[in-house]
């Protein structure tokens, strides 16, 4: 067999692969469902509690500066707040559960199985990385059609550029979610330490990000602290996009320094050590973290591969 014969062999098995894996958690009604609930929970707690809370905010800081604002202006602000907050937790908690599968593999059997063909273990890993993007991706892309609706049915800002630009955030983001729990879970064994990995994940994830409670509202090393993690840069591109066509519409009745203000208090604008990351240097983040992560996978997948290659010998 030459070398394309081998490369087209490589590339079946990969897609099979991608394949089998993809209609293997839509077809686990338990795996699916436990993915779904995550974003489906989220929507329906900051609808009914924590939509006032916001609301209120937003109308306090409105009445202070003595403008008259629409109230659906305001309640524009706050869905999109809601929205961003929303799909930067799901996109990660999502694909840990995703995840699942590459470890249920590994307890059933199913992966030294796979192993024991000739396709290299570095092409069976990134399927299963491929096929946890395009599950989570599905799930996040209904959870954002979901988000939407609600900001429609309560002010609607957003331009086309702004719902392409959410959309290619939750791309990235997704990729980043998965990134890490492809790398996390390569080193799970049983379905008990996943389930404890995500729970964990699902619980901690968005205070650390800033999608529970705004960074500008923690103590000062704590907001140092998590400026160094890429989810947070995550959550503001998406609040920017989210809430950008309510703070341009705010801006005309506004003064500019309140709606900066605004902006601040809830992460739109962020500062590395008193340096302003601008919305380019947030994306560098966040690409270079997945793809720094996506190397640290294949090196592992690789070392451990050729471990297990050594000991068998």
């Amino acid at each position: 067999m030459n070398g394309t014969e081998m490369k087209n062999v490589k590339n079946r098995t990969f897609l099979s692969m991608v394949k089998r894996n993809v209609k293997l958690f839509f077809k686990d009604k338990a795996m699916f469902f436990t993915s779904l609930i995550t974003p489906l929970i989220l929507l329906v707690l900051y609808g009914t509690f924590l939509w006032n809370v916001y609301e209120d905010s937003f109308l306090s800081g409105v009445e202070q500066s003595g403008v008259q604002a629409d109230l659906k202006l305001v309640k524009g602000c706050v869905g999109g707040e809601l929205l961003s907050s929303l799909l930067a937790v799901s996109c990660i908690t999502v694909a840990f559960c995703a995840n699942m599968l590459m470890v249920q593999d590994k307890v059933n059997g199913a992966d030294r199985d796979f192993k024991m063909t000739p396709v290299k273990s570095g092409v069976l890993a990134m399927s299963y990385y491929t096929a946890t993007l395009i599950s989570t991706l599905i799930i996040s892309f209904t959870a954002l059609g979901a988000g939407l609706a609600f900001i429609a049915f309560k002010g609607w800002y957003l331009s086309v550029a702004d719902v392409f630009l959410i959309v290619l955030d939750v791309i990235i983001l997704t990729a980043f979610g998965t990134a890490l729990s492809s790398l996390v879970g390569y080193f799970l064994t049983s379905q008990g330490q996943i389930s404890a990995v995500g729970t964990i994940v699902s619980s901690a994830y968005g205070f650390i990000c800033g999608a529970y409670m705004p960074i500008s509202q923690f103590p000062a090393w704590l907001q140092k602290t998590i400026m160094f993690l890429p989810g947070t840069y995550g959550t503001s591109l998406l609040r920017n996009h989210c809430m950008g066509g309510a703070f341009r519409e705010m801006s005309k009745i506004f003064p500019a320094q309140y709606v900066e203000n605004n902006k601040k208090s809830v992460d739109c604008i962020l500062y590395f050590f008193n340096h302003r990351v601008s919305t380019g240097g947030m994306y560098a983040v966040l690409l270079g973290a997945v793809a720094l992560i996506i190397a640290a996978y294949c090196v592992v997948v690789k070392v451990k591969s050729r471990q297990k290659s050594a000991s068998a010998a």
